[in-house]
């Protein structure tokens, strides 16, 4: 069975957190420990040195009976107040002659014990001094010669250093228990943070199987401005431009079988009259014409799926050179002129200069023009402005072709570029477009490095302008 990221997450954090307060708990237990165990072992020195001053003051010897006793008191009071500490006191061949634990006696029989207790220093060392503690004891070796006439003996101060005393075990528990505790604080913080992160990945994880079963309408939520947040945002742009792609490529099939049908039906139908005698013969001319625009308009619809095609596959090869644009830019204009008569359009042709020459692809810009003239004729209200204004920059000449007429409601805008686009989605103006024209300009604009913009305003204005490199050549001379 497959692990969940959720689950996956949630079981490494709970590793590394056991793993991490088992370490700590670990370390602070072993210094607890250690601190309890020097505590020990200072209390041990400390009693030793006690019991060596007392001794070495001269207020007790062992032959009067009166001192043994208040010294016997003595001892007990020092081993029950310092932590059960054991006592022990052997002559100078290591025979116990006094024990404040009554299971101990004989005769200490350890080398090191022995070996330290001939010294004139304090020593420490760690042994079961022959089997008499049943575990290692931490010893306290003290020599003891508080007569001037010769060594009295041996004075052992011993403790258990395995044995932990209540604190100190109180204070591990406390420390495992804290730990736990924080460990569950973390854990639920752990479960809700990850849930936050996995939940928008589950429901793109749904959204994405929707989109696959073509349902394009699903949005995430959006919360706060994280990497999740504009990961979710991402999503939706990227769900909104499927659903705008999905619309288009609908409208695309309609408006491509509408045009393919109806000038198939118009051509079919009146070369089926012509044959069957239905048309006389003084109007065929007449009909034949209509055939052939039927025939050329189809044309234009293939070529510009074609062109498409060419560019989408990188098979349309350009080739820089250097032109008029305004020469380019009148004739485009005249072959409108039938046109704009009918419309009684206003129009202005300015330029900077007579001729003003520039370097790119030429029969690939008089297409992005003439698309986009034929375009400003087609949605100019009639009577309004026709403006084609050319001005040279400093490394640019600027193209724009302005009408006024229907323009682009500002929602449209960002879309016009747009594959299988069109703003006329009615058809009353546009009635063979396929919204392929615009989205060949740019492309083609983009293929050369240059640009094309567009403004509009709704009910009022249309303006597209194109950037194109300025030539070197000034007035038909190269310039220096």
């Amino acid at each position: 069975m497959k692990k969940s990221i959720f689950t996956r997450y949630i079981s490494i954090f709970l590793i590394i957190i056991l793993l991490g307060f088992s370490i700590l708990t670990v370390i602070i237990s072993t210094m607890t420990v250690r601190y309890a165990n020097d505590q020990k072992k200072n209390t041990a020195i400390n009693t030793s040195e006690l019991l060596y001053n007392y001794f070495s003051s001269g207020k007790i010897y062992l032959s009067s009976s009166a001192r043994e006793k208040e010294f016997s008191t003595m001892i007990d009071l020092l081993s029950k107040n310092a932590e059960s500490l054991t006592i022990i006191f052997t002559d100078a061949t290591g025979k116990i002659f006094f024990s404040t634990d009554e299971n101990i006696s004989g005769t200490v029989s350890d080398d090191v014990i022995l070996e330290y207790g001939a010294k004139d220093e304090i020593n420490f060392v760690e042994t079961d001094i022959g089997g008499m503690f049943p575990t290692k004891y931490g010893v306290v070796i003290t020599p003891l010669d508080y007569n001037p006439y010769g060594r009295l003996g041996i004075m052992l101060v011993c403790y258990n250093a395995g044995i932990m005393n209540e604190l100190t075990v109180n204070t591990i528990r406390t420390i495992v228990l804290a730990s736990l505790w924080v460990m569950i604080v973390i854990l639920v913080a752990v479960y809700f943070v990850t849930e936050r992160i996995v939940s928008p990945l589950r429901q793109m994880n749904a959204a994405t199987k929707k989109f696959a079963a073509g349902k394009f309408d699903t949005r995430l939520p959006v919360k706060g401005d994280d990497e999740i947040a504009q990961l979710s945002a991402s999503f939706n742009k990227m769900a909104e431009s499927l659903a705008n792609m999905e619309y288009m490529r609908s409208s695309f099939l309609a408006n491509v079988s509408h045009d393919l049908r109806t000038p198939m039906t118009t051509i079919s139908g009146f070369i089926d009259g012509i044959l069957d005698g239905a048309i006389p013969p003084e109007k065929h001319s007449y009909y034949l014409e209509i055939i052939a625009q039927e025939v050329r308009r189809l044309s234009r619809l293939v070529s510009q799926l074609l062109d498409i095609s060419r560019m989408e596959a990188g098979n349309r090869k350009f080739e820089k050179s250097n032109f008029d644009i305004c020469e380019m830019a009148r004739i485009i204009l005249l072959s409108f002129e039938s046109k704009i008569d009918t419309k009684k359009l206003d129009v202005e042709f300015n330029t900077s200069s007579e001729r003003l020459f520039v370097n790119s692809d030429k029969d690939a810009i008089n297409q992005v023009l003439y698309n986009i003239c034929e375009n400003a004729v087609k949605f100019s209200t009639e009577g309004g402005k026709y403006i084609i204004d050319i001005v040279e920059g400093s490394e640019k000449v600027l193209v724009s072709v302005y009408n006024e007429g229907i323009g682009i409601p500002k929602e449209d805008l960002p879309h016009v570029f747009d594959r299988f686009y069109k703003s006329d989605k009615s058809r009353g103006l546009d009635k063979s477009g396929v919204g392929l024209g615009l989205y060949i300009a740019k492309t083609i604009m983009d293929n050369l490095g240059e640009s094309i913009s567009v403004s509009s305003e709704s009910g009022k204005y249309c303006k597209f302008e194109l950037s194109l490199t300025k030539s070197d050549i000034i007035e038909g001379k190269i310039q220096h």
